[in-house]
């Protein structure tokens, strides 16, 4: 079952000192959630993340989502199981009103140094919808079959 139908645009902008030959956010291939993001680093440099390191990685990019969505930020697996590298905040969030640079928190999990270079690939983003709530102080609350039996698990 496809949704041919199913798009909407992220409006874009580069940053002042991006690297605009870099491509920009793509999804690779047909039936992919994410599209990735690649590491626009400053004069081209790469950057070494430590083990147990984390840095803030600039996409040289901005961006901007309708209201009612918002774009998370996730790690990409690949880098995630070949390198023990996430992300600190996943997934990270792009709220419909913020304007600023689009960063990405790194983290290093493995046990060896890890090479950032220039225009790797080092996350992606989802662009999902947000419902915002309304939130209501009561006495007590609704019983269920669960109850408050399990905190981190069902319990069951």
């Amino acid at each position: 079952m496809e949704n041919e139908g199913a798009s909407m645009i992220v409006q874009l902008a580069w940053a002042k000192d991006a690297d605009r030959d870099l491509p920009l956010p793509r999804y690779e291939t047909q039936g992919a959630a994410g599209a990735d993001l690649s590491a626009n680093l400053a004069d081209r440099q790469s950057v070494v993340l430590a083990a147990g390191a984390r840095r803030l990685i600039p996409t040289g990019l901005h961006m901007a989502v309708a209201r009612g969505f918002e774009i998370q930020i996730r790690p990409r697996s690949g880098l995630a199981l070949k390198h023990g590298i996430g992300l600190v905040n996943a997934p990270g969030t792009i709220d419909s009103d913020y304007r600023g640079p689009v960063g990405v928190i790194l983290v290093n999990l493995g046990q060896e140094p890890f090479e950032v270079t220039h225009g790797m690939r080092i996350a992606q983003m989802v662009v999902a919808p947000v419902v915002q709530a309304s939130f209501e102080v009561v006495e007590t609350l609704d019983e269920t079959l669960r109850g408050v039996v399990g905190f981190g698990s069902t319990g069951l």
